[in-house]
Formats: C-alpha cells, sequence, structure tokens
C-alpha cells in the first residue's frame, strides 16, 4: 500500500482514460503517461553526477533521457510525413554529453513528452498510411511507427531505470 492505505495507481493503460482517442495513439499515450511518471520516480532523485556515470560501460541515465526527448521528436517528424530537419540530425550527436543536470534533463524531458502527446493526438489518422524514415527512405506505415515509438520509448524507460538502480547502489 501507499500513500497511507490507498492501493497504487494502475498503470496508465489500465485506468480507462483517453477513450476518446482511437486504441493505437491511445496506447502511444498511454506510454508516454508511463514514462512520465515512472522516470521520475526511478531517476529523478540521482545526483548529476549519477545521472551521467555509465557503470559496467552501460549508457548513462542522461543519454535515455535525452534519447527519450529528442526520439520522440525524430521518429514524430517521420509519422508527420516529414523529414528531419539539421538541427534534429545535429542533435543525435550530443545525446551522450556527459555535462547534463538534472534540471535541464527533466525539463527536456517534460517538454517533449507534452509536445509528443499533442502531436500524437494529431495522428489519430489513417494508421495505413505510408511513411519512410530515415537517409534510406525505409518504407512503414503511420500505425507501425506509432508503434515504434511506444515501444522504442519504453525500451529506454526500462534501461535508463536499471542504470539508475546500478548506480544508485554503488
Amino acid at each position: 500500500m501507499t500513500q497511507g492505505n490507498k492501493p497504487p495507481s494502475p498503470e496508465p493503460w489500465l485506468r480507462g482514460t483517453l477513450t476518446d482517442v482511437p486504441a493505437v495513439p491511445r496506447a502511444v499515450l498511454h506510454a508516454l503517461e508511463l514514462a512520465g511518471e515512472d522516470l521520475p520516480k526511478w531517476c529523478r532523485g540521482l545526483t548529476d553526477i549519477q545521472l551521467n556515470a555509465g557503470p559496467a560501460g552501460l549508457a548513462p541515465v542522461a543519454f535515455h533521457l535525452r534519447h527519450i526527448a529528442r526520439s520522440l521528436n525524430r521518429l514524430l517528424t517521420y509519422a508527420e510525413g516529414a523529414a528531419l530537419t539539421e538541427s534534429q540530425i545535429a542533435a543525435i550527436n550530443t545525446e551522450m554529453e556527459s555535462s547534463a543536470t538534472s534540471q535541464e534533463l527533466f525539463a527536456e524531458l517534460d517538454a517533449s513528452l507534452g509536445r509528443s502527446a499533442v502531436r500524437v493526438r494529431r495522428l489519430a489518422g489513417d494508421l495505413a498510411a505510408v511513411r519512410t524514415v530515415g537517409k534510406r527512405q525505409l518504407t512503414t506505415t503511420l500505425g507501425g511507427l506509432l508503434i515504434h515509438v511506444a515501444d522504442h520509448t519504453q525500451r529506454h524507460v526500462g534501461q535508463a531505470i536499471t542504470t539508475a538502480k546500478l548506480v544508485a547502489a554503488r
């Protein structure tokens, strides 16, 4: 039990929310909500040094927080049928920088999750619509991209939490 005698809240996808949104975009929104809940819970208490540490050759928590924020922007740009901008491409090369503060990382993450939720809601159209990804213009669908947004985000949330636990235990 948490918060007195109240049981913990179920994960976003079990709360019966966002019923006005079609199923696939709703699942993506729930994945973003879960990221917005889990990352602060497990990572916000780390020091700036811990956030930027890469124990045992693992990518630092800071990388995962930046990568989630920036990859959401890139993937949703493709989902919108657009190509990446030069600044989006340049930002990829700064994701491993080791000088970020907790405040900077969580401000970027929170802003990205909020903007991404708005963008996902706008993309609740024809999920079979063809989209292309990357320099090689690999073909996928809007639905495929949206599902990857959720999958990719949660993959990095898990890696960030595991790394946070390892760093905190040292």
